[in-house]
């Protein structure tokens, strides 16, 4: 009997450090956490500001998401609201994003490691898509219209283009962590500090050295305000 409460209590724990290992950000234990950005304490997230000192304004940001953005040299502009922008978020896992996309312009293939995003577009059309893990690498594309929604999993290399030459879009993103990070491929790849040796990248592109020094060389632009 021993034996067996032992392998139930054990079973249990497990079932918890699983559950703690696939979640995405941590559950909150209180009714809110709001983060103190001034705290020396270095946590998963951020320590709590006392709760006696919380005001609304801790839940909120004018942000202006009806407002057009300016976008870049690829074609779009990501205005990220998350725990950085709304002290609030903190423990919540939840942020937003305004996605404005220029004539033929793009969100040009990312990953979130920390999130889920559910897309909705806003104005104009969408081709979206995502590609599997290995070795599968499967691509998932749809395109999408006014009122239509799209789901990335998390951690998923994805895209947005707008086909359209003539018009803008514009879509709005929720994703699942209060900090879902953004990991562009090009800029990551061909713009990171210090650069990865144009050797290595010549041998996994399977491409000659030069190629792999000209994208180098090439301004590598953020979207993401």
């Amino acid at each position: 009997m021993a034996s067996s409460s032992s392998f139930c209590l054990l079973a249990a724990l497990l079932a918890l450090l699983s559950w703690q290992a696939i979640a995405s950000d941590p559950n909150p234990l209180q009714d809110f956490c709001v983060a103190d950005m001034h705290s020396p304490v270095r946590v998963n997230g951020f320590a709590c500001l006392n709760p006696m000192d919380v005001n609304a304004d801790h839940f909120f940001k004018a942000a202006m998401l009806d407002t057009p953005r300016k976008t870049n040299k690829v074609g779009s502009n990501v205005t990220l609201i998350n725990v950085m922008q709304i002290p609030g978020l903190n423990t919540l896992g939840i942020s937003i994003a305004r996605i404005d996309y220029a004539p033929l312009g793009q969100n040009p293939p990312h990953t979130h490691p920390r999130a889920t995003e559910i897309l909705t577009v806003l104005e104009g059309t969408l081709y979206v898509g995502f590609v599997t893990s290995n070795p599968n690498n499967t691509l998932f594309t749809k395109e999408l219209n006014k009122g239509d929604v799209f789901v990335f999993p998390e951690g998923l290399i994805h895209f947005q283009f707008n086909p359209n030459p003539h018009q803008p879009a514009v879509a709005i993103a929720a994703l699942s962590s209060q900090n879902p990070g953004a990991i562009t491929i090009a800029n990551a790849v061909f713009g990171s500090k210090p650069p990865i040796s144009d050797k290595v990248l010549a041998k996994a592109f399977q491409v000659e050295k030069g190629t792999i020094d000209w994208l180098q060389a090439q301004l590598w632009e953020n979207n993401h305000y």
